[in-house]
């Protein structure tokens, strides 16, 4: 495939990615609509984001991985089929069932962005790699902020079942073009997928991640709850143990002691929590009646809006992330990413009493998105082996997912502990709330601080060479 094809190669994997990380966030403000609509209750239309979350957490690492196997380009087709697939039933949902299960179809498309970072890897010129994974990267931070400002819009203007309706179109657009533009990487992992491996991981995901996001309903002394970690537990000891033990394991665990690989993850699962929280909670802060002594009473359409500062400033410093990052280095953006973000939710703890303070704190948290995004990526793809990049960034974006999990389960705990005769939370709630995601993300900016430096200062220009697996099967050395 000529070297000219690589920018509308790029065009389809942005897309892909772009929609998948739009459709995290797009159906949450509209929640109550479909709830409405479909005349069910709101614990059970809360399963339309918990559903999603479980599915995209167990098929991200494992498709990441089928990928590196059988090729990235074919299972990207696939995923994205799913995807449509997905879309196209949730728009045509006659009941909450259906609507679940569609979300579930959905929740496959989270491999595409670890195929994606891969396909970059493999097919673009060494020196394009950094900068189309930073701007790969700024989409996908930049698709989260598109879904909650849009779809006010979108289900004011139309139906909230045209949140799925343009998704078809688009994805199905992706398909055609990807199945003529994009190429078959030639880079394959030896072995075969470990189905053992692949079974628990999903179990102890799914016993992690379930009780996070239902704990504020069930309580957090409940028997299901504790029952469940205490699973997630053993599960997890059962998967190290069993992955140890494999000689084709699902996630090499060598590739996941390397200092770039655990220290960068480490950074994501918490600044991932301070991220997702805040995407959970900013929205529902901006639209409590100004009676409860707080918030603006603001519609789904204007509490959008407030966001925006966000989505720009996301994508901006995402794309400047990858000309910055051959001249400061990927650690720095990573540390000044974080440190932007604690910075903001800082402010937002402290200055949340008029709306334009609101939108300004949202900007600035936009930057540190847009920088962390990119600079977590590049870490990743330029310190693991070629063979190995799907499994390692599909895992690196699961923990990011981990991470929101729990800050947005703590957070709940803070907001909703203690609720006003309304049944509104306190402002301090918030307030305590907003400090706690502040200080995650301080301490993520200090893990960043752990990062190994790259010798050459130059993140990942040429990560193929370097970081291919030696003959033993193990990763070479990480630069630096």
């Amino acid at each position: 495939m000529p070297r000219k094809s690589t920018r509308l190669t790029f065009a389809v994997l942005a897309t892909g990615a772009g929609v998948f990380a739009m459709l995290q966030s797009l159906i949450a403000p509209a929640l109550p609509t479909v709830q409405h609509a479909l005349h069910t209750s709101q614990s059970t239309a809360t399963w339309v984001m918990t559903a999603y979350l479980l599915s995209a957490s167990v098929f991200t690492p494992i498709l990441g991985r089928v990928g590196d196997l059988i090729g990235k380009k074919r299972t990207l087709v696939a995923v994205l089929l799913v995807v449509l697939a997905g879309c196209l039933l949730a728009a045509l949902a006659p009941n909450i069932g259906v609507l679940i299960v569609a979300r579930v179809v959905q929740g496959v498309g989270g491999a595409l962005f670890p195929l994606s970072f891969g396909i970059i890897r493999d097919e673009f010129a060494a020196s394009e790699v950094s900068g189309s994974i930073s701007n790969l990267s700024a989409v996908i931070a930049a698709g989260g902020g598109v879904g909650i400002v849009a779809a006010g819009p979108i289900v004011s203007a139309l139906d909230y079942r045209w949140l799925f309706w343009i998704p078809v179109a688009v994805v199905a657009a992706t398909v055609l073009i990807a199945l003529r533009y994009v190429p078959e990487s030639p880079n394959r992992a030896e072995g075969k997928v470990s189905w053992l491996g692949a079974a628990l991981l999903s179990a102890w995901l799914v016993a992690l991640l379930l009780p996070l996001s239902q704990a504020t309903r069930w309580g957090w002394g409940s028997a299901r709850v504790i029952g469940l970690f205490a699973l997630a537990a053993v599960l997890f000891a059962l998967w190290l143990l069993t992955e140890a033990r494999s000689r084709t394991p699902l996630i090499d665990l060598r590739v996941m002691r390397l200092p770039a690989v655990w220290t960068t993850n480490t950074v994501a699962l918490l600044f991932g929590a301070g991220m997702y929280a805040l995407w959970s909670f900013l929205p529902a802060f901006v639209q409590t009646p100004s009676a409860a002594g707080y918030g603006f009473g603001a519609s789904v359409t204007a509490s959008g809006l407030l966001m925006l500062p966000m989505l720009v400033a996301m994508f901006v410093s995402g794309i400047l992330s990858g000309r910055l990052e051959p001249v400061v280095g990927a650690k720095a953006l990573l540390t000044t990413g974080a440190a932007l973000g604690a910075l903001a939710l800082g402010l937002l703890a402290l200055w949340h009493s008029a709306q334009w303070q609101v939108a300004f704190v949202s900007g600035v948290f936009g930057l540190g998105i847009g920088l962390a995004f990119a600079s977590m990526a590049n870490l990743i793809v330029g310190s693991v082996p070629a063979s190995q990049t799907g499994a390692a960034t599909g895992m690196n974006a699961n923990i990011r997912t981990i991470g929101g999990s729990i800050g947005a389960a703590v957070t709940s705990v803070l907001v909703t502990g203690h609720l006003q005769p309304s049944g509104l939370p306190y402002g301090s709630g918030y307030t305590h709330g907003f400090t706690l995601l502040a200080v995650l993300c301080l301490a993520a900016a200090l893990a960043a601080l752990l990062v190994p430096v790259r010798g050459s200062g130059r993140g990942t220009s040429a990560p193929r060479a370097a970081s291919e697996p030696s003959q033993a099967g193990r990763p070479a050395a990480v630069r630096g």
